[in-house]
């Protein structure tokens, strides 16, 4: 059975707790977990898949390559100033399901207690990734989003069959993001790249508008997946105004050739929402969560809050807040942001601690 079911993201809440769920990572994390015991003692980058509710190291040689069908932990250990500092990032592929998702939530919340709760913690979603996600790989480590999955605890994939997809290629040369879009000539535009996936024919897109680093980002990703096929894949590359066989490929596959938009119009109605910062606290086994004013005067040590900047969604951790708070900090936030409309689900969610807060954070708040 191919995992093909899309995650929905509104359920990685972490809402999980008396759940049979739970219970199951629960029994798979009993004796504690062997690869927290080396991780973030040095600088550099270390990555864990999720596997049938373990965590197993990614090898250093496929850094940067993530399966669609997948669940990640990524942990970026930095020394500043002679001190170690770590970022934790777990990342969830569209089409991972939800017990992967629900054991990489768990498992970071254990790898941030053994880190004494010092990381900055991201919820990264496939197509939305953070930019610090996007930056920690490089030309020798390309990130690149392939299509497949390990076999989980309850379902089986057979990575030998390929997805067939539309994956758009969007950015400038500092960030350059990969998101697969409705395989459909209305989602082109002119401005950025685009790799039809066929399985053993990628047919790269050029807009005319391109920029280099969206060109050069998608003739890396049309290698990848050639090499993670074993090199059977054939690559084309097309312009708007081609006609050849690779072209009226595209075109058939995507409903017909049309008129192709000059941008796609992302921050479309951004410009109307307004920051917003709410308190969450537990008081006699009962919790509440309330509207406070945005700006850093309103944080208190005491509790945790959940701070909605319109791009981010900070879950602010005070060093006085008790267990409970902490714990429904990520349910809070995505409890929230289920409950704003049409606004997309996938925007960031980043848990800081108090006084190991990130730049982007001090420069969002004021006051």
């Amino acid at each position: 059975m191919l995992k093909q079911e899309k995650l929905k993201i509104e359920d990685t809440n972490m809402a999980l707790f008396g759940t049979p769920l739970e219970k199951e990572i629960k029994k798979h994390a009993a004796d504690g977990e062997p690869a927290w015991k080396t991780a973030g003692k040095a600088p550099g980058l270390e990555i864990w898949r999720v596997e049938k509710f373990k965590i197993v190291t990614w090898p250093k040689e496929k850094y940067g390559k993530f399966y669609d069908g997948d669940s990640y932990i990524v942990l970026h250990t930095m020394k500043v100033n002679d001190v170690l500092k770590w970022d934790v990032h777990f990342w969830l592929g569209q089409f991972t399901t939800q017990d992967e998702a629900g054991t990489a939530a768990y498992k970071t919340v254990e790898l941030d207690d053994h880190l004494n709760g010092a990381p900055v913690q991201y919820r990264e979603v496939q197509g939305h990734e953070t930019d610090k996600f996007l930056h920690l790989f490089d030309k020798d480590h390309p990130y690149a989003i392939l299509s497949g999955g390990v076999e989980t605890g309850f379902h089986h994939v057979d990575v030998k069959e390929y997805r067939k997809r539309l994956l758009q290629v969007k950015g400038t040369p500092k960030r350059v993001v990969v998101r697969e879009v409705p395989a459909h000539s209305s989602s082109l535009n002119k401005g950025d790249a685009f790799l039809l996936d066929l399985g053993l024919h990628v047919i790269q897109f050029v807009g005319s508008k391109a920029g280099i680093a969206e060109k050069s980002k998608a003739t890396q990703l049309a290698r990848a997946l050639d090499d993670e096929r074993g090199s059977k894949v054939k690559n084309s590359v097309i312009g708007e105004n081609d006609n050849d066989e690779p072209a009226q490929e595209f075109w058939k596959f995507l409903g017909g050739k049309a008129a192709i938009k000059d941008s796609d119009g992302d921050d479309a109605g951004a410009a109307n929402l307004t920051k917003k910062a709410f308190q969450v606290h537990v008081e006699g086994g009962k919790p509440t969560f309330k509207e406070v004013k945005f700006a850093k005067s309103s944080l208190t040590s005491d509790d945790v809050y959940v701070i909605d900047t319109i791009n981010t969604i900070f879950i602010w951790v005070g060093k006085g807040s008790n267990s409970e708070e902490k714990k429904l900090g990520f349910c809070h936030a995505q409890n929230y942001l289920n409950q704003q409309g049409d606004r997309p689900k996938t925007i960031p969610i980043v848990k800081v601690m108090e006084g190991g807060e990130n730049e982007e954070f001090h420069a969002q708040l004021s006051g």
